[in-house]
């Protein structure tokens, strides 16, 4: 069966991302601009067929290293088809809202390595539901021109007027007058994970997409494996 191999992400982009983490890492203005400037480049519509391959990424992190890891699965049966992670040193502190700049370079270099290129990508991350509009999994959307999802444990910008109660059900999520995202009840005992197009991608679509990848857990299938592959990875470090 043949699927889907990777796009070209050429090398002197990867240097041009992590020089420019080295050279600014602090300039948090210059951030904040170029978040702005990316955030108009976000596309929300759905620039897809019927997804063949969902896959997931996530990082685990010891000290100054990482490990990402990634797991592809075949859409309609979840059977993975592939699970990846390299070590990647991290060159970028932890500060809420700049998330990409500490996990893009890591991520991108594990997008170079792949024999099975997703349709569509979850990242442990928010979307457009972010200060800016635009949070790591829309950063690395535009710059890679994947469809991204964004699935995060907690609300980092905006509000939803009520909590849903039954699996399966959720509730939208506003932030400045526009709808960024959806609370949704993945598992009975847990809190909502929060949802949220990165690019590429509609909010409904996203929806859909996860409530099918879910297999009893709480995070979605390929997220989850991906989460499982780094804490495992993680003990080799």
């Amino acid at each position: 069966m043949n699927f889907k191999t990777k796009r070209d992400i050429s090398e002197d982009f990867l240097k041009q991302f992590s020089e420019k983490i080295d050279s600014s890492s602090l300039d948090l203005d210059s951030l904040r601009k170029e978040q702005k400037h990316l955030a108009k480049k976000i596309i929300l519509r759905d620039k897809f067929n019927i997804p063949e391959i969902l896959a997931g990424i996530d990082l685990s992190y010891q000290e100054s290293n990482c490990i990402v890891a990634y797991v592809a699965l075949k859409s309609n049966t979840l059977e993975v088809l592939e699970k990846r992670a390299i070590k990647h040193k991290v060159v970028f502190p932890y500060i809420p809202t700049f998330l990409a700049y500490r996990e893009g370079p890591p991520i991108l270099a594990l997008l170079e390595q792949l024999d099975t290129f997703p349709d569509i990508l979850m990242i442990n991350s928010h979307g457009i539901a972010h200060p800016l509009f635009c949070g790591s999994a829309s950063h690395i959307g535009v710059l890679t021109s994947i469809p991204t999802i964004g699935i995060a444990k907690k609300l980092l910008q905006g509000m939803s007027s009520e909590i849903p109660v039954n699996v399966g059900s959720y509730y939208y999520i506003t932030y400045s007058g526009q709808r960024v995202g959806a609370a949704f009840l993945s598992k009975k005992g847990c809190k909502p994970i929060i949802i949220s197009p990165g690019h590429l991608i509609t909010l409904d679509s996203c929806l859909k997409i996860v409530k099918h990848s879910l297999k009893g857990y709480k995070i979605p299938e390929p997220l989850r494996l991906a989460h499982k592959l780094a804490q495992e990875e993680k003990k080799h470090i």
